[in-house]
């Protein structure tokens, strides 16, 4: 098992406490309030162990794939499936399908992860990569990408009215609601995301292009840090801090901490 270096506090999930979280505090509530802002019927997916290693053992030829979830009743169905699957990892499609499930539009998405930061002590994400250690972040990381998460939003301002920030686990999402860029091209998309790459923002561009079109589920378990994928509004983002914020500590490291 690959061990990355992280912040802290933060570490691999177990089998035992996935299921803990999925069983005992996955928030179908919450989570309902999230999709309510989306359009269309949602599909969701699934990495059972593809970067711990940890997985269910009658899973072991699938812990790599990308499991897509789009049979389902109920959120209480999708809450069996991940009971089911104990994932290291769960994702909405920002794709919007019609009746016939053809592609209609896409939920625009900004992707800002620590590790693509250039770090004073651990280097570029190329020095990372080099060591196989391109997963891995520091809290100096983690900081760095707090702030263009704040810088990034406001620059987004100019030109959306309906966002949302979304702690990833590792670092942070802003998801755009505006109707219109639900429409946009392709071509439009890379274009957006070479202006804001060119504007020194550590986006993953495939993400805002859209060849990437799954993204973490909020509420849901990054069982590569233990931490639930908590939306946080902007005037909260300075103050949190994911390394000891209890809103995005599962209650199993928490109860963990309390014992020992």
């Amino acid at each position: 098992m690959r061990k990355y270096y992280l912040p802290r506090g933060m570490r691999y999930a177990t089998l035992e406490e996935r299921k803990h979280f999925y069983t005992q505090e996955f928030s179908l509530e919450k989570l309902q309030g999230w999709l309510a802002m989306l359009k269309g019927r949602v599909k969701f997916a699934a990495i059972i162990g593809r970067h711990t290693k940890i997985y269910p053992e009658k899973y072991r030829d699938d812990a790599d794939t990308t499991i897509l979830i789009d049979e389902y009743k109920s959120l209480s169905e999708l809450r069996d499936y991940l009971i089911e699957f104990l994932p290291e990892a769960a994702y909405y499609d920002r794709n919007v399908y019609d009746e016939n499930d053809r592609k209609t539009g896409q939920e625009l998405a900004f992707d800002l992860d620590p590790e693509n930061i250039t770090c004073p002590i651990h280097g570029t994400l190329a020095d990372k990569m080099k060591r196989h250690q391109g997963l891995s972040f520091c809290k100096i990381e983690l900081n760095m990408v707090k702030a263009q998460a704040a810088n990034l939003y406001e620059y987004l301002e100019k030109q959306f009215s309906n966002m949302k920030i979304v702690y990833s686990g590792r670092g942070f999402h802003i998801h755009v609601f505006d109707s219109e860029a639900y429409a946009f091209s392709r071509k439009e998309r890379r274009q957006i995301a070479r202006i804001v790459k060119e504007k020194g923002f550590q986006i993953d561009e495939w993400v805002t292009a859209g060849g990437m079109r799954l993204i973490r589920l909020p509420y849901s378990l990054h069982g590569l840090v233990s931490r639930i994928v908590l939306p946080v509004e902007k005037s909260e983002l300075e103050r949190f801090d994911p390394v000891q914020d209890e809103k995005c500590i599962p209650k199993f490291l928490r109860e963990a901490t309390f014992t020992s």
